[in-house]
């Protein structure tokens, strides 16, 4: 018979804690299969991929941190503050954002808590919430992390916080443990930093005099895309004044674009970054465009305002001139839409973007991306790479598009689909349909930076569960399937990006 517990008795012993087995150690063989007929398979496929370089394109580690190469500040400013998977599982259980050390965006309305300015104190609340992050793929590059990178032998917990703390601080403390060193240690061969279109790009510059060319940045001009935005004028012209040019009408805008595309192109850049809430990709008449730019920048000055739909409509038409100018720059057009952004519009208002209030939607690719593919899916100049966490897209939709279109590749899975579950999902959704070959690889998407190799890991892991299978079921050859750990963890990363 099932034992049932009152809540009295849940509460008393809601404190337990599992026995002491000695150091916390973490087994090789996590997240491989475990039944006795692939796991072998699958450890014999890990072990030839897991130490082969880091392509880590899609990332959004600030630049400054690389241009300063300063000393991390401390174990809760390093580990839990900008990382907002902990965030939101720890909000979710009756933390706040300012006990998390998180505090109000300047000029934030209200009586904002202060962030607590103790990082001990948001370290002991991290640790002392660890069992929530069970079965997540968090709890997996926090252990990874915590075990392999700064040598803790105890889990988290109310009782480790302090000496934890105290562990990783000594580590963080040795200069061995600056940002530049990092990417030698963590195997990272390229790494995308996410830069605005206003960027002046002076941090790459210093890396660059530095000899350092790892670090390369990526344009991303969602804010001037978003005509119904609040600052979008000033955007614009914080994007004219980088480039050089006097903004003062739409085709003035577009010769802003290409001039801080080039610019970026010619500090080292790969790529751009899109993360508009739909894909629609459906072109203006100039004329259309034009008036609408126009509408948008006089905003600001007691103009009309822009509606949802025009906005919409704006942001559509950008995403097709985009790819236009991606077709004559060959900077690859990265595309991942489909989410509610600061879905908690106080808590947003208050805290800013990024704090685990982002929330997926359904979205349609198939009708949206038509445009842009009936005119560039083609063209040997122009690549674009498109993610999702829409799982419900990737069999019936964005496979076959991949698996048809030479200028489309499928994003690997990101954000709330970069877990062992969900990537396991991924490759039988979309393999059969788009092939191994037109997938981008795995790369990461955090702005937690020593999380970076514990991500790429968990990748590999799962997919060398899901080739040894073929393998066990005589479909793949053993020798193909190390070679095609070896495109998707490395070679496919490399490829989707370089140079057209």
């Amino acid at each position: 018979m099932l034992q049932t517990f009152s809540s009295t008795t849940y509460e008393e012993h809601s404190d337990v804690t599992p026995t002491d087995a000695g150091p916390w150690t973490l087994h090789e063989d996590r997240a491989l299969p475990a039944d006795p007929t692939t796991r072998p398979i699958a450890h014999e496929i890990y072990q030839a991929v897991k130490d082969l370089p880091i392509v880590s394109m899609h990332g959004h580690v600030p630049v400054e941190w690389f241009a300063d190469d300063s000393p991390f500040p401390d174990p809760a400013q390093l580990l839990v503050v900008p990382d907002h998977y902990l965030l939101r599982m720890l909000v979710s259980q009756g933390e706040t954002l300012p006990r998390l050390g998180v505090g109000p965006v300047p000029g934030a309305a209200g009586d904002a808590e202060a962030a607590e300015s103790d990082p001990r104190e948001i370290w002991r609340r991290f640790c002392a919430g660890w069992k929530h992050f069970r079965g997540t793929p968090t709890r997996f590059w926090m252990e990874t992390e915590l075990v392999e990178i700064f040598g803790v032998t105890q889990r988290p917990s109310a009782e480790t916080a302090d000496a934890i703390y105290d562990q990783i601080a000594s580590v963080i403390a040795d200069p061995s443990f600056r940002p530049r060193a990092l990417l030698d240690r963590f195997g990272i061969e390229v790494i995308g930093t996410t830069d605005p279109a206003w960027s002046s790009l002076e941090h790459h510059d210093r890396l660059v005099a530095d000899g350092e060319r790892r670090v390369l940045p990526t344009f991303r001009p969602d804010p001037v895309y978003t005509i119904d935005s609040p600052t979008f004028a000033a955007d614009v012209e914080r994007t004219g004044a980088a480039a050089g040019v006097d903004v003062t009408s739409y085709a003035s805008y577009l010769e802003a674009l290409r001039v801080q595309r080039q610019r970026f192109k010619e500090a080292g850049g790969l790529a751009t970054d899109h993360g508009h809430h739909l894909p629609d990709t459906t072109p203006l008449p100039a004329d259309d465009a034009a008036r609408l730019f126009d509408k948008a920048m006089l905003v600001a000055r007691g103009g009309d305002p822009v509606t949802g739909a025009e906005a919409a409509a704006f942001s559509a038409h950008m995403l097709f001139q985009t790819a236009a100018m991606a077709a004559e720059d060959h900077l690859v057009m990265q595309i991942h839409p489909g989410v509610e952004r600061g879905h908690a519009s106080a808590e947003t208002r208050v805290f800013g973007a990024d704090k685990g209030y982002d929330i997926p939607f359904a979205i349609d690719f198939t009708r949206s991306l038509r445009p842009m593919l009936d005119a560039f899916g083609h063209h040997p100049g122009f690549r674009t790479i498109v993610f999702t966490i829409d799982e419900d897209t990737y069999s019936r939709e964005l496979a076959p598009m991949a698996g048809v279109y030479p200028a489309m590749r499928l994003g690997a899975p990101w954000w709330f689909l970069d877990s062992p579950e969900a990537m396991r999902r991924f490759r039988e959704a979309a393999t059969e349909t788009a092939g191994f070959s037109n997938m981008s690889g795995f790369v990461d998407d955090t702005r937690a930076f020593c999380s970076i190799p514990a991500r790429h890991d968990l990748a590999r892991r799962v997919d060398a569960g899901y080739l040894a299978r073929l393998v066990a079921e005589h479909r793949l050859e053993l020798d193909e399937a190390v070679d095609t750990a070896a495109d998707l963890a490395y070679r496919l990363p490399l490829l989707s990006y370089a140079k057209a």
